[in-house]
């Protein structure tokens, strides 16, 4: 068996009930957020402008990048086959940075596979899958 990851997506906890558990992420100019993994279906809300870039357990480069516009919102299916591939971020922009990852605990996912991410088109996604960030 391989090495595991942590499956909390973010740094503080912010709420949790038997439905829902709020994750906030805060990341400094530079700031990183190591490998975890996504197991639930769940909302990521970023309510403000920020540039991140992501990068993939196995990928040499950090391949897929986020330019946030205020308000961006990710709705990703995980799906029950699997979790996410373990990912990491990293913040590149010039200022400290928060987002929310809003988990859906208590339904099982409505697909046994990933589903593409939903986006509300205030972001913008270069050099990769949007499913593969959060």
């Amino acid at each position: 068996m391989g090495p595991t990851y942590p499956s909390t997506p973010g740094d503080t906890l912010v709420f949790e009930n038997d439905r829902v558990r709020v994750w906030s992420m805060t990341l400094e100019p530079g700031g990183m957020f190591d490998f975890h993994q996504h197991h639930y279906d769940h909302l990521v809300l970023w309510p403000d402008s920020g540039q991140a870039v992501g990068q993939n357990l196995g990928d040499l480069d950090w391949g897929i990048s986020l330019a946030a516009e205020p308000g961006f919102v990710l709705f990703q299916t995980v799906g029950t086959a699997e979790p996410l591939t373990p990912h990491r971020i990293r913040n590149v922009g010039d200022k400290t940075v928060t987002h929310y990852i809003i988990e859906l605990i208590s339904e099982r996912s409505p697909s046994a596979q990933r589903l593409p991410g939903q986006t509300n088109g205030r972001g913008t996604f270069t050099g990769g899958n949007p499913e593969e960030q959060a």
